[in-house]
């Protein structure tokens, strides 16, 4: 017996920050059920279920009456809404595409080069400020004064939740505003991308619990690795020589980061096994996120219809599972108690509905592969500016480690851009050809 409870608190100090190891077994334990992050994540899953279930299930009955045919009544329009849309598809590669097309042909130069600087401008200032907002709410304390220590913020879903329900009205009111095109997706086909959603976010603010900062953004850039080993597995496909060789530069790299912060202990730079199973969810999470959205633009819609659905699905399932804990007022008394944390929580949002604006604006003006540029100097910056601010140790080793993550991340920016240059041309000489 005395063996396993040994192995049971080692497993605790495993899983468990680092910061509640040093009271001692007793307070460890005591520690880890009150505030221990497996148990959150099945309780936010048991309260997005209350929410999903019932949902499903009405779902499922409406499509066994048959009620698109008949159905009537003052309840009609959204039912069709919400369960059958109206199955109108279209190709959003197409209209994306033609948005970058006619965008190339603007025979202003000067006003092309003014647009992109806005849009580099408006993810660097969003971005890098709410990763800067994002570690000082998850890693510092609020209210430290000279006889108290503070307390620090630890419901990840309730920051999760302030994101959603701000980006949810800058989309409703851009969709208000700015025409758009004709909706046709069933709603509910959006809580699918918002379940994967508001778990990855969520897994992002936790892992800062266990993780340094700088530890986050390279895992965050060495997705590719595990969507390439999916690809290959799952659906058998087939990637070109400098796709593998970029992937293990990026292994190399982030095992070199990770390797050196180990062996220096740095409290700052230590990765828990906590932190890599969050890591792992958030890249699995983030990675469905991706294809199901993919699927959704087969409907005609926009970018920010998309950010609309997903995002008032988010708003409910967050704001259910919070009432049902109990959580959110205790995080609005939090916020009261610390008027500085209601500060960062409101610009943690406000970053982040913008800074989605400016995802979609870029991608539709100057395609994915100047965002992708964008955005991984951004990542760049952000470890950067993590390493100043909160004065994270990185050795040599590690720094160099970090620059061939990136040099392997623009590697693969510029030979894709080749290969679609070399697809293109291929294809407009063959056009020649038959004229």
């Amino acid at each position: 017996m005395e063996a396993l409870a040994c192995s049971f608190h080692l497993l605790l100090a495993l899983m468990v920050p680092a910061a509640s190891t040093d009271a001692g077994i007793p307070a460890l334990v005591h520690d880890s059920w009150t505030d221990f992050w497996l148990l959150r994540f099945f309780y936010n899953i048991a309260g997005y279920a209350t929410i999903a279930i019932p949902g499903f299930l009405l779902i499922q009955y409406f499509k066994r009456r048959n009620y698109l045919e008949t159905g009537s009544g003052i309840c009609f329009p959204l039912v069709k809404s919400c369960v059958f849309g109206s199955e109108l598809k279209s190709l959003h590669s197409e209209a994306t595409s033609s948005s970058v097309q006619n965008e190339a042909t603007d025979p202003s130069t000067t006003k092309q080069v003014l647009r992109l600087l806005f849009c580099a401008a408006g993810l660097q200032a969003s971005y890098l400020t709410w990763g800067v907002l994002q570690e000082r709410v998850m890693t510092r304390t609020y209210g430290a004064t000279d006889s108290s220590p503070g307390e620090k913020f630890k419901d990840s879903q309730f920051l999760v939740f302030m994101n959603r329900i701000l980006a949810f009205t800058v989309a409703g009111l851009y969709c208000a505003l700015i025409k758009q095109p004709r909706h046709s997706a069933p709603m509910y086909k959006y809580s699918f991308a918002s379940l994967s959603n508001i778990l990855s976010s969520w897994c992002q603010y936790e892992a800062l619990k266990y993780i340094s900062f700088p530890t986050q953004v390279l895992a965050k850039a060495s997705k590719v690795i595990p969507v390439m080993l999916m690809g290959k597995l799952v659906s058998r496909k087939t990637y070109e020589y400098w796709e593998y060789f970029t992937a293990a530069l990026i292994s190399a790299g982030v095992s070199m980061f990770l390797l050196s912060n180990s062996a220096g202990k740095h409290p700052s730079t230590v990765t828990t096994f906590s932190g890599l199973l969050i890591l792992a969810g958030y890249i699995i999470f983030d990675s469905f996120t991706s294809n199901w959205q993919d699927s959704l633009f087969k409907y005609k819609m926009s970018s920010v219809q998309m950010m609309f659905g997903v995002n008032l699905f988010s708003c409910l399932f967050t704001l259910g599972s919070l009432l049902e804990q109990g959580a959110l007022l205790e995080s609005v008394r939090f916020m009261a108690q610390h008027p500085d944390f209601a500060v960062h929580a409101a610009l943690l949002s406000v970053c982040s509905a913008f800074g989605q604006l400016f995802i979609f604006y870029t991608i539709n003006r100057f395609g994915a592969a100047v965002f992708t540029i964008i955005m991984t100097l951004r990542q760049a910056f952000a470890i950067l500016l993590s390493c100043l601010i909160y004065g994270h140790a990185i050795t040599v080793v590690g720094g160099l480690g970090v620059a061939v993550v990136f040099l392997a991340l623009f590697l693969r920016v510029y030979a894709r851009s080749r290969m679609k240059r070399r697809s293109r041309k291929s294809l407009s000489e063959g056009a020649v050809q038959k004229v």
